[in-house]
């Protein structure tokens, strides 16, 4: 297996060969101390990887036949695929503070994560995300209104799950897990050949549906990829204070194929999704992939990180920064990176823009659009809330005709 110490846990320089290592002097690093009361877990740091924060790769022989086809071209895609997310996420996050969304769950130093896996799907693969898979949902050609319907509260969900073959974001930890154990256990007993891969975060990892979704998947060997996002926080939670070791090794508890990669980059996510999803395409059972990653921003728009989180984290993830690696990797492959970024300049702005041209354009339900799809068929219970709403709304005379 090949390795990278990125983050030993003593106070001491060291080194440590393997995959994406590099020369000596790259591979001593200064330990940061542990800014709470529990130490981190031993090797902490260490996962696949393919191309190093400054943009050198290295070879990964576990890694490597996955992405063995992508060329430059390819890479120069996968940047403005990253560069339109995180434009995404900042217009997201724009339009909370400004009143036009209730609530918005930031993604940014994730998109290499999203996108890594997201451009890994097959289009007739299924997906159950959380709520903070805005990446993903690109990678899907989830229409900006669809996006941000649900955020806004002008819809319960944003757009049908069988058009784009991807589940509306689920808010509830770690539920998507089981649904979408129960979905590869469908595909198997129908004998596809598709795919289902759930996203999470390690905070859900302490969920039971995480762990009761992996037992079903395992026992009924359905072809259902785990994808965690490490970000190294649960809320205000430090990943350190809900797991001993590396969370990938409780799929192998459960009889999980697992991988365990540099979540910020871009190439090793995308080998690891290929190579997982092949395992689970020919019957071999479900597969689990941690990608360590941080999220440099909020957990949502209503969270303060600054009252928990030390600036001395964010410097040391700032500079593993999965935009400027694979920037950096282009360049030194003699690529024109003012091109290059004229280029996501441009696709960002036209998504902004249709961002901004959905949020302005999108019509407030109608009370009778509120109660709609709850059930499949028509329920007197639901029925009878809806009418005693309008009752409400009804109470305030003229305002509640502006509502309705």
């Amino acid at each position: 297996m090949c390795v990278v110490l990125m983050k030993p846990t003593s106070r001491k320089h060291t080194s440590h060969k393997g995959c994406g290592s590099g020369s000596p002097q790259r591979r001593r690093m200064l330990i940061v101390s542990n800014t709470f009361d529990v130490p981190a877990p031993a090797g902490t740091g260490q996962y696949l990887q393919i191309i190093g924060p400054d943009g050198t790769r290295a070879p990964c022989p576990e890694l490597d036949p996955w992405v063995g086809g992508i060329a430059e071209p390819q890479l120069e895609d996968l940047y403005v695929d990253m560069a339109c997310v995180r434009r995404l996420d900042k217009e997201g996050t724009a339009l909370q503070r400004q009143g036009e969304l209730g609530l918005w769950a930031p993604l940014l130093g994730q998109e290499a994560a999203q996108i890594g896996s997201g451009r890994a799907l097959e289009a007739n693969d299924f997906i159950f995300p959380s709520y903070r898979e805005h990446g993903v949902a690109y990678c899907r050609g989830i229409a900006p209104q669809d996006l941000l319907r649900m955020w806004r509260g002008s819809a319960p969900s944003g757009w049908n799950p069988h058009e784009v073959n991807m589940a509306n974001q689920q808010i509830v930890i770690g539920a998507q897990t089981l649904h979408a154990a129960g979905y590869g256990m469908g595909l198997k007993l129908d004998g596809s050949s598709s795919a289902v891969i759930t996203y999470f975060g390690d905070g859900a990892t302490s969920q039971g549906d995480v762990s009761e979704a992996m037992v079903f998947a395992a026992s009924y060997q359905a072809p259902v990829i785990f994808f965690c996002q490490n970000n190294q926080w649960a809320i205000s939670e430090p990943v350190t204070r809900q797991t001993a070791g590396y969370i990938a090794d409780r799929a192998k508890g459960f009889g999980l194929a697992t991988w365990r990669v540099d979540g910020n980059d871009v190439l090793a996510v995308m080998a690891a999704t290929r190579a997982a999803l092949d395992h689970a395409r020919n019957g071999n059972g479900p597969a689990f992939i941690e990608a360590v990653t941080y999220r440099m921003g909020a957990h949502t728009t209503a969270d303060d990180p600054t009252r928990y989180r030390d600036t001395l984290e964010l410097e040391e993830w700032a500079a593993k920064d999965p935009l400027d690696r694979i920037a950096a990797h282009l360049d030194s492959l003699g690529a024109d990176l003012e091109a290059l970024k004229v280029r996501a300049d441009a696709a960002a702005d036209e998504l902004a823009a249709g961002l901004r041209e959905a949020i302005t354009t999108m019509p407030d339900p109608t009370v009778d659009e509120l109660f709609a799809h709850v059930y499949s068929h028509g329920h007197p219970w639901l029925e009878e809330q809806r009418d005693n709403y309008k009752l409400y709304l009804d109470s305030f005379a003229a305002d509640a005709e502006v509502t309705r």
